[in-house]
């Protein structure tokens, strides 16, 4: 964050120093740019390089970066020169307050490319400063898979113990919002090796999250580090993953967004990248637990979990890039860019519709489920009041089978209490009549009597 103080005036503001080696000839024209666009400069003779003249730096507010560096490629600055971007603390000048406010007033059409300012406005920063920025958090491939590995080993520990808190601490070393960060500012700014890595390392990153789930998993079953029969899908932290719902849907579109701004308005994507994280590497530790202990349910569920939040984030990061109004460096290239964002936005919401099918019938089977379960304790309730002996329902335990939805009810378990002076009932044909007539199927039913004694305010409870 950059200081300007004028006066008594004192005012907060992004800069940047740009610093540029001059080639010999076009000096005069790189001058000429600066004053016409009022930038205050100060100009420094280069001695090492014999083809430069002179080493040119001068500060601008961040949002008129991208403006001016395109002004200078006309004249002759571009990739075969030295222009260097740097963060400033501080500039103390009143020529830079006129230019500021210049900017700050500027209208958004000033430039049918790149003067389109988006919901970031003044903060957005330049387009070479993106680039650089993608490119910095795209890790070394080494690095990356590790910190992979060992985010999805602790997801699948904590998922295991049923922890939130070792879940959300796993999410922290994931390194997967560089990838699809990068994946989108390489199709919208046309560069196609930043495009090219940031898919192979969010194809690779998914799949070691689920190898290396599935492999830790495996040794902690088979080492009885869990209980013999542990059924996986009575964890909280994992039956989530496995019948995920339509609402997972906003959560993986604003992961995206909110990386994207980050990353155009300069802010630490630290944070966001755990948002990121979440909406990827438990999924993902979730497959590879299905795989390992041969639950069908969670590994479909959590593979269409993972696959529709890393195709929700690729898509609206890719949307928020375009909107703000960043394009590639040369105008001949702004063609193919626009292409290929509208072919791989189409091919995203296609893939993303026709995986969200499964997501609309998990949350529609959630929903009539929640019915038949409330119609099952009504039908219990009513059975219950015709009976001669004293009872009281506590709770009712209904099970549900298949892989994909639509699930059918199979299994209904009902706990009575009974008073101690009463005979237990012969309730189980009459409430299978009922369940049955309710689902539609043939149900295995079972009721359990529990044996209550009461003395004064005081409860015994006997199985």
């Amino acid at each position: 964050m950059g200081h300007i103080y004028l006066g008594c005036s004192f005012v907060l503001t992004d800069v940047r120093l740009i610093q540029i080696l001059i080639p010999d000839g076009k000096r005069q024209a790189v001058l000429e740019v600066l004053e016409e666009k009022g930038v205050g400069y100060s100009v420094a003779e280069e001695t090492e390089h014999e083809e430069y003249d002179v080493v040119v730096q001068f500060p601008l507010p961040t949002s008129a970066v991208e403006s001016v560096l395109d002004e200078l490629q006309s004249v002759g600055i571009d990739e075969s020169t030295y222009t260097i971007v740097l963060d400033v603390e501080a500039v103390i000048s009143e020529e830079f307050d006129e230019l500021l406010e210049e900017y700050s007033d500027k209208t958004d059409d000033e430039e049918d490319d790149v003067e389109h300012r988006g919901i970031t406005g003044e903060e957005r920063i330049a387009r070479e400063e993106i680039l650089t920025r993608a490119n910095e958090l795209v890790t070394a491939t080494p690095t990356y898979v590790v910190l992979t590995l060992l985010s999805a080993v602790i997801a699948t520990a904590g998922m295991l113990l049923d922890s939130p808190a070792t879940v959300v601490g796993s999410m922290v070393i994931a390194p997967l919002i560089g990838p699809t960060l990068a994946a989108s500012v390489g199709t919208v700014l046309n560069e196609r090796t930043l495009l090219h890595r940031g898919l192979k390392l969010q194809v690779l990153g998914i799949l070691v999250a689920i190898g290396s789930a599935a492999v830790f998993a495996l040794l902690v079953r088979f080492l009885f580090l869990v209980p013999p029969g542990l059924e996986i899908l009575e964890l909280g932290e994992i039956n989530e993953r496995a019948s995920p719902n339509f609402l997972v849907l906003p959560i993986a579109l604003g992961a995206g967004i909110a990386g994207m701004l980050s990353l155009m308005t300069g802010v630490s994507a630290g944070l966001v990248g755990v948002m990121i994280a979440v909406a990827l590497i438990p999924p993902a530790a979730a497959v590879g637990l299905g795989i390992a202990f041969g639950v069908p349910r969670l590994a479909i569920g959590a593979g269409v979990l993972v696959t529709v939040n890393v195709l929700s984030i690729n898509l609206s990061s890719l949307a928020a890039l375009w909107f703000e109004g960043y394009r590639p460096e040369h105008w001949f290239n702004i063609g193919e860019a626009r292409g290929a964002v509208v072919k791989q936005v189409v091919a995203l919401i296609l893939i993303i519709s026709l995986t969200s099918v499964f997501l609309v019938g998990v949350t529609y089977n959630s929903h009539v489920a929640g019915n038949v379960e409330e119609e099952i304790r009504q039908e219990v309730d009513d059975e219950l009041e015709l009976a001669d002996a004293q009872l009281e329902l506590r709770d009712i335990t209904v099970t549900r089978s298949g892989i994909l939805p639509p699930q059918e009810t199979d299994r209904v378990a009902v706990r009575i209490a009974i008073g101690p002076d009463d005979d237990p009932p012969r309730l189980v044909d009459r409430l299978k009549q009922r369940i049955e007539a309710v689902t539609e199927t043939d149900v295995d039913m079972e009721v359990e009597y529990v044996l209550v004694e009461r003395a004064g305010s005081a409860t015994t409870t006997e199985a």
